[in-house]
């Protein structure tokens, strides 16, 4: 197995991640107002974010990002995708 293919196993989207784990973003595929809120929250690319947990029912998650907590629906989560480090 190439060094490249165990990258590409480690990548998935970030509402797949589980409470405590950590990821670093590598994409954001989300588009028009959806992406622009999201960036500007400072979600975007080489930027690390956890899992810090969900509310009830499992939506929205609480993710740690540059030292402040928040809250993504898992809907936007899904169009976000992470390296798991």
């Amino acid at each position: 197995m190439s060094e490249v293919n165990v990258k590409k196993d480690k990548i998935i989207a970030l509402s797949e991640l589980k409470k405590g784990e950590k990821g670093k973003i590598v994409r954001v595929a989300s588009r028009g107002v959806i992406r622009k809120r999201i960036t500007e929250m400072g979600i975007t690319s080489g930027t690390e974010v956890q899992v810090k947990g969900f509310a009830p029912f499992g939506d929205p998650m609480v993710l740690g990002v540059m030292g402040y907590r928040l809250g993504l629906r898992k809907s936007e989560a899904q169009d976000i995708f992470v390296e798991v480090i």
